[in-house]
């Protein structure tokens, strides 16, 4: 893990991509590219899909300061060929896959992947376990979805902002055919 921290740099941040989704997702899967055919069970969640979309955005202005990286239990082609796909340049992507990694760090919960950032802390020589976001998991509404990194995504902000606010019945999607 200390391989991950860029020189002079001291905090980490490391969020758990559910790559493969959670079995209970049943959103639609990519409309192209190489995942198209793949099982809906074996794809990757549109809402860390989306997440991921506002972090990659954001990586250029954080790395003087801090590292930002995605790790997801999909073998490493798939999560680098994905991200590609997806249009990611910035952010550093890695598997998980033959570690216990998630497992330990609260992103892997009765083999079911969750949505998790964790930020660690390098001290010298040592790096220790800092935050996690578990901490604000909260239950749900019924027919709602746990939004624990809500104030990292700039779409659940910007929604805020509106009369409208979140809405009850908008979800995340892979693709956007509406607004093509």
């Amino acid at each position: 893990m200390s391989e991950l921290f860029r020189s002079g740099t001291a905090s980490l941040a490391i969020y758990n991509f559910m790559f493969p989704r959670h079995s209970s997702d049943d959103r639609p899967g990519p409309a192209r590219g190489e995942f198209a055919d793949l099982p809906l069970a074996e794809g990757p969640c549109p809402s860390c899909t989306a997440l991921i979309d506002g972090l990659d955005a954001a990586e250029p202005h954080v790395a003087p300061h801090a590292n930002v990286v995605v790790v997801a239990r999909a073998p490493i082609d798939r999560v680098v060929t994905f991200g590609r796909e997806q249009g990611w340049r910035n952010i550093r992507l890695l598997s998980s896959a033959g570690n216990s990694f998630a497992r330990d760090y609260g992103g892997e919960i009765d083999g079911e992947q969750m949505p998790m950032l964790n930020v660690f802390h390098r001290d010298g020589g040592v790096v220790r376990h800092f935050w996690g976001s578990e901490l604000l998991y909260a239950p749900s509404d019924p027919g709602q979805d746990p939004r624990h990194l809500g104030t990292l995504e700039p779409f659940w902000n910007l929604f805020d902002f509106m009369p409208e606010g979140r809405g009850v019945d908008w979800e995340e999607q892979l693709d956007y055919a509406c607004c093509r």
